[in-house]
């Protein structure tokens, strides 16, 4: 049961994955990263999440809740399967228009299979304005029915 050990090239790879299932918000391509056994920690303080049902439901809610979303992975280190990565991301609320900035840490430790089988996540966010093109269009839907 030998380990793959992963280049940096590999964490990269998984990370650009990453990048364009979120930003393109595609849970098919986030959930596709991750192994069945999955155990998925989005912060600290959270359930971790087991398995790729539930690991599908968070992603589709961040698809629906979330648009303009940019991420970039800042520094990567890769030490025998793990992948660990400080990042900056952006996202906007579709509910309310606010513009949120994040940075954080990730590990994903991958298995035999190249899938990540665990994920853990410190992320920090803060609201730094309003995304005036998302605005715009919510007060044109206030203007109708709830």
């Amino acid at each position: 049961m030998g380990m793959p050990s992963l280049s940096h090239g590999d964490a990269q790879d998984l990370l650009a994955a990453f990048k364009k299932g979120w930003e393109t918000r595609a849970p098919d391509l986030i959930v596709a990263l991750f192994g069945s056994d999955i155990d998925y920690r989005s912060d600290p303080f959270a359930e971790p999440l087991t398995g790729l049902n539930a690991v599908r439901a968070l992603w589709n809610d961040v698809a629906e809740t979330q648009a303009h979303v940019e991420f970039d992975a800042e520094r990567i280190w890769v030490s025998g399967a793990a992948v660990l990565a400080s990042w900056h991301a952006a996202y906007t609320r579709r509910n309310t228009a606010e513009r949120v900035r994040v940075r954080g840490f990730m590990t994903l430790e991958l298995g035999d299979d190249g899938r990540v089988h665990r994920f853990r996540q410190w992320p920090m966010e803060r609201v730094v304005g309003t995304d005036s093109t998302l605005a715009a269009s919510l007060l044109d839907q206030e203007g109708g029915s709830d």
